[in-house]
């Protein structure tokens, strides 16, 4: 049965205007035309309800366009909507640990509701936004902040109060944002080719030892065990070899520079903040 776009419309639960962009963007096959009059099938209300179910699992248009298109398959489907999921908060693979008021529903802020929470002005996040130096979670269609990302800016707030200059300190978070960019990059063509791409190859087995039977929904499930037990991984050894560098770059600092009163402080310090394993002697 084939019916106009104002029934396809109603039926949808879309708006005529939305029909017409996921047309432009590929996302749904041209009507059948019979003069100037548009005629759709059962197949674009089923598409436009698929279109629609991705969306809401955090997928972007973009994605959805070469998921229809055929251009990934299940395996990667699923990496992707559990990448959606860290994005959002929602999978728990333990990459940064949950404050208190996020251990159940996060509260979830738009980028002025953030201004009012930190008290930063929203020019100057909307400018950290735009350089990539402020990154939101994706909720369905959306882009909202929460509550980490206002502890977060707190935190820079912190620098400042303690003197770093505004403009330096934006200079050296570009910085750190680009060499983060390109490290990340890496990292994922590193999985993409000897995960990812050997996976698709050679489909190994699970923690169990039993092999795979070869299906889609198992490789999907292969691809999606890797990413989260790699992930935190990655990022605790990151974030461990950026602290030491960090610790370190300052110990030779005052090293260089430092009175023998400044250079014990330090120590002290230190050997209060590692494990006693780890505790180091001047």
């Amino acid at each position: 049965m084939e019916i106009r776009v104002e029934e396809l419309s109603a039926d949808a639960g879309v708006s005529v205007d939305t029909i017409r962009y996921y047309q432009s963007k590929g996302l749904l096959d041209p009507p059948r035309r019979e003069g100037r009059v548009a005629w759709y099938n059962p197949d674009h209300l089923a598409r436009i309800a698929r279109v629609r179910s991705l969306q809401e699992r955090g997928f972007t248009l973009a994605t959805i366009a070469r998921l229809l298109n055929g251009d990934l398959d299940a395996a990667d489907e699923a990496l992707v909507e559990t990448l959606a999921g860290e994005m959002n908060g929602e999978t728990g693979t333990g990459i940064a640990p949950l404050s208190p008021s996020e251990t159940s529903e996060p509260e979830l802020f738009t980028l002025s509701e953030l201004a009012e929470q930190t008290g930063v002005p929203l020019v100057l996040l909307k400018a950290l936004e735009a350089e990539e130096l402020l990154i939101p979670r994706r909720v369905g269609s959306v882009e909202r902040y929460t509550q980490q990302d206002v502890e977060s800016t707190g935190a820079a707030l912190l620098l400042l109060e303690w003197g770093l200059p505004l403009s330096e300190l934006l200079d050296l978070s570009r910085r750190h944002h680009s060499a983060t960019v390109v490290v990340a990059r890496s990292a994922v063509e590193m999985f993409s080719t000897h995960i990812r791409g050997k996976l698709r190859e050679h489909p190994f087995a699970g923690v169990d030892g039993v092999g795979p039977d070869g299906s889609d929904d198992e490789n999907a499930t292969q691809l999606v065990e890797a990413f989260t037990a790699l992930l935190p991984a990655v990022t605790t050894l990151v974030e461990h070899h950026f602290t030491r560098t960090l610790l370190k770059a300052a110990f030779d600092h005052i090293e260089q520079v430092g009175s023998d009163v400044e250079r014990e402080a330090v120590w002290e310090q230190v050997n209060q903040t590692v494990s006693p394993a780890e505790t180091v002697s001047s």
